[in-house]
């Protein structure tokens, strides 16, 4: 039996197992981002955090762009494993290797030559202007980086092997907290010292991982010929990342514009939201950690054909989620305050990030159901749906009632992040809708 299959054993063991690894790995990559934070919020100025807020959303937004297109490699490429077709699983990361390359060095050009218009389009603070600037600079001229350090991640995941992404994000995670402890706390670059440990972190991660690879055993063997643009493994990669990445990048406009929202009540206002957003990078790790995990087993088990299996793995994942989302809703909403003093010791600014903090927690004991319906149809190679759902709640939903608030609300950012769960409610109603179309679709064959 390959122990990276999911096409064989116990559902929920196997499911278990796999995310778990994957779990550890996403609370390593918040802790990763999350320290930038609290360096800079401990050794330098509301400016900084501001900075650091804006500019990390932003590179995020990017970054999430190009770990959402990589999907359509994680999907592929499990397809082809479950399907027991390794020579076309070294086909597709082969051409993903070519494609991401190009990607990551246009993305490049965009940060490094655009950082004042992304500022400015972010409406950051003028106290936090430059260091903003700064900020996307520095990170978006390791863009290369970051997309290597990324794709390795999805390529892995495909495979059924969540454990070597962990390893690389474990390494990223120690290297860039000596790196903010040098950069901020001793030498005081404040924002721009967090962005220069980011980008280091990972280089070093990325070189050390692919030594970590040519020791690994694959199952399949990968030449230097497979490193090639393969027309049929582009198109597959395309049609099926592609719609993931385009919702992704929509959604993450939407909060980008809730962001600009926020900025223009003030500094306290921006740096609060840039906490509560690292807080919640936190509490959604368990169903953002099934919603990566999901798309990897089901993709394998829908290439082998065994439609039951990702059923179950969606109502299991679902249910462990659940329980999950129930226990962060207490903490966030009402214990916000601590959560938001460990990245602040700033009164205002742990007060602002709690107001915000608790419309997430309301968020919590939704995404459960969001985020493992969505792993479920990206692996089902339903990514059109995803984006058509996607694209919903961000522009139908989220900013039309972030705007509302912004009016009517009286500057609290709690009605303004109601947005948020606004939007996940809409997006759940189609999820079930589509579920239960495809499961009147499963009786009839």
């Amino acid at each position: 039996m390959n122990n990276n299959s999911f096409t064989e054993g116990v559902i929920l063991p196997k499911l278990l197992k796999f995310m778990l690894p994957v779990l550890l790995a996403m609370f390593l990559q918040a802790m990763y981002g999350a320290v930038d934070l609290l360096v800079v919020g401990q050794f330098g100025t509301d400016a900084d955090v501001s900075a650091v807020s804006t500019g990390s959303q932003i590179l995020h937004t990017l970054t999430n762009l190009i770990v959402s297109f990589s999907m359509g490699i994680t999907v592929a490429v499990g397809q082809k494993i479950g399907q027991k077709r390794p020579d076309d699983a070294a086909r597709t990361i082969g051409t993903g290797l070519i494609i991401f390359a190009l990607t990551g060095a246009v993305f490049t050009l965009i940060s490094v030559t655009g950082a004042g218009g992304l500022a400015a389009i972010m409406q950051a603070p003028e106290e936090a202007f430059d260091l903003t600037k700064s900020y996307i600079r520095v990170c978006g001229g390791g863009f290369l980086v970051i997309t290597a350090y990324n794709l390795l991640g999805s390529i892995f995941r495909g495979l059924g092997d969540s454990r070597t992404p962990l390893i690389a994000v474990g390494i990223a995670c120690v290297f860039n907290v000596f790196g903010d402890l040098l950069f901020v706390a001793v030498f005081h670059l404040g924002a721009t010292g967090a962005a220069l440990a980011t980008v280091l972190a990972q280089l070093v991660s990325v070189v050390i991982s692919f030594f970590i690879i040519r020791k690994t055993k694959l199952p399949f063997e990968f030449h230097r010929f497979d490193l090639k643009l393969e027309r049929n493994c582009a198109k597959n990669i395309l049609r099926i990342g592609t719609p993931i990445a385009l919702q992704d990048f929509l959604v993450g406009i939407s909060f980008l514009v809730i962001l600009a929202i926020v900025n223009k009540i003030g500094v306290t206002a921006s740096a609060g939201v840039g906490v509560a957003n690292k807080v919640c990078a936190f509490i959604m790790l368990v169903p953002a950690a099934f919603m990566q995990s999901m798309a990897a087993f089901v993709a394998q088990n829908h290439g082998a054909g065994y439609t039951d299996r990702t059923v179950k793995a969606l109502k299991s994942g679902i249910a462990v989620s659940l329980a999950f989302g129930v226990v962060m809703f207490f903490t966030a909403f009402f214990h916000g305050d601590l959560l938001s003093g460990l990245f602040s010791n700033k009164p205002d600014t742990v007060a602002a990030a709690w107001d915000y903090l608790k419309a997430y927690a309301i968020d919590c004991m939704f995404t459960c159901f969001l985020f493992c319906f969505i792993g479920f149809y990206n692996g089902m190679e339903k990514t059109k749906f995803v984006m058509i759902q996607g694209i919903v709640g961000a522009f139908l939903v989220r900013i039309p009632i972030a705007f509302i608030m912004q009016h009517f609300g009286g500057g609290s950012l709690f009605r303004i992040g109601l947005a948020t769960p606004c939007s996940t409610v809409v997006q759940i109603i189609m999820c079930f809708a589509v579920y239960a179309h495809f499961v009147r679709q499963e009786k009839n064959v």
